[in-house]
């Protein structure tokens, strides 16, 4: 797990913290430290969203007063923080990115027949009077959002990202939701809890299948204009998470295109006139059936577990429930095991990477010192000639300054004067100078 401890006690004048992801345990270990004021205005935020920080990440935090009594001397029994559950976050961050490494999930034990309600007693499943808190509210947003653009049947996509994992139509909603709540009560009655996966822990939703009948060869694409949640639906058996999300199953039709919207073939009742016919096409596309269908998946990256149970005509998912849970709890199994081999996998990838970024390393340090020692050889050299030019030159000059006394005054004036202007053109400096501009091999590489 990343920590945020570092730099804690090093605040800047300013009043801002260095720490950009802070756990749990190191807010609880804040709040109980200082005022919400001054440790909100350290981290850029107002003390009531902070407040709600703790509330999300189940920090107890002081109550009102809780600082004035300690002022004079009262001190306040304090809560101690409460252990983390499966689906819980672990870690806020001011820029809303706060990942943290979690341990692998364990295998649950699993259901014990003789625990669960014979359901021979019961074949038919009252349904609950209350809601879970992810069906509360839910059927609203999903009916006042729009509807899919590009794919039939029309799925409906509310504005709301963080919401209950759903993929139906306006006529399939109220069973979907019927069913979940049934689902989600049943699931947190045994002890599993469900919940929108965590924020930071990489948890990802599987692709969906909303036709009853896909083709085992798909010609062309198959488009899907789906709405699809922030983050998935989970539900916990003991820490392995398992995705969850409710789909209304479509069924492939021929229908007829009339005044604007397609109806089934089966459903078309031409109209009675004297003279012509409506003027129309039929194609086929698909149409929603009302059924649903729920599909259970691994979230965790490198696995592959996938679980469908379809809702067949006549049938209510409902009455599966009870036996859905026990193969949710045995499936918890076979995901640990999944991601436990994923995790053996990902690990022997990260050591061939780092070898071979050890190795790319090592070449490229090889090549540049030999790029340096190539090119440093060449400049010594083209010094050195350049330093024996020079040397020739100034040889040739001072013979030259030697004869100018062969000449009269007037003509020596004047060779003199050539003569300085050609030692200023060939003035090269010492060789120590040229020695000093030079650079060596590991010069090169170290720049």
């Amino acid at each position: 797990m990343i920590s945020a401890d570092k730099n804690s006690d090093t605040i800047a004048e300013t009043g801002k913290v260095d720490d950009k992801i802070v756990t749990r345990e190191r807010l609880y270990e804040l709040v109980w430290t200082e005022p919400m004021l001054k440790i909100a205005a350290r981290y850029g935020v107002s003390s009531s969203y902070l407040a709600r920080v703790c509330s999300r990440l189940r920090v107890p935090r002081p109550a009102r007063g809780y600082w004035a009594k300690l002022a004079v001397g009262i001190q306040s029994k304090i809560p101690p923080l409460p252990e983390s559950r499966p689906g819980d976050e672990q870690a806020w961050s001011r820029d809303g990115y706060a990942a943290v490494r979690i341990a692998l999930p364990q295998p649950s034990i699993e259901l014990d027949s003789s625990s669960s309600p014979d359901q021979s007693k019961s074949p038919v499943r009252r349904a609950r009077s209350r809601q879970h808190g992810l069906i509360r509210g839910a059927k609203e947003l999903f009916e006042s959002g729009r509807v899919s653009s590009y794919s039939r049947p029309q799925y409906l996509k509310p504005a709301k990202k963080l919401l209950i994992d759903l993929a139906v139509t306006k006529t399939g909603l109220g069973h979907a939701l019927v069913f979940a709540n049934e689902l989600f009560l049943e699931l947190e009655e045994r002890g599993h809890r469900v919940v929108i996966a965590p924020h930071g822990q990489y948890l990802h939703r599987a692709r969906i299948e909303e036709r009853e009948h896909p083709p085992k060869r798909e010609q062309g694409f198959h488009h899907q204009d789906f709405w699809s949640p922030l983050r998935c639906t989970v539900v916990y058996i003991g820490t392995v998470a398992i995705g969850l999300t409710i789909v209304e199953i479509s069924e492939s039709a021929q229908a007829r295109y009339v005044n604007g919207e397609y109806v089934r073939e089966s459903e078309y009742v031409a109209p009675k006139r004297r003279y012509g016919a409506d003027h129309t096409w039929t194609t086929t596309i698909n149409f929603p059936t009302g059924r649903i269908c729920l599909q259970a998946y691994s979230p965790y990256p490198g696995t592959d577990w996938i679980r469908n149970w379809k809702e067949a005509k006549g049938e209510n998912l409902t009455k599966l429930i009870p036996s859905i849970v026990r193969e949710l709890a045995q499936g918890a199994n076979e995901i640990a095991r999944l991601v436990a081999e994923a995790e053996l996998r990902a690990e022997a990838q990260r050591r061939e990477w780092e070898v071979e970024r050890q190795k790319r390393l090592k070449e490229e340090a090889e090549r540049r010192a030999a790029v340096a020692l190539k090119e440093s050889k060449a400049d010594l050299l083209q010094l050195i000639a350049r330093w024996s030019e020079a040397r020739n030159i100034e040889r040739f000059l001072a013979e030259v300054e030697k004869d100018l006394l062969k000449f009269d005054p007037e003509a020596r004036e004047i060779l003199s004067g050539r003569l300085h202007a050609a030692r200023k053109l060939f003035d090269e400096g010492s060789a120590l100078e040229h020695l000093k501009s030079w650079k060596t091999p590991q010069e090169r590489v170290d720049e």
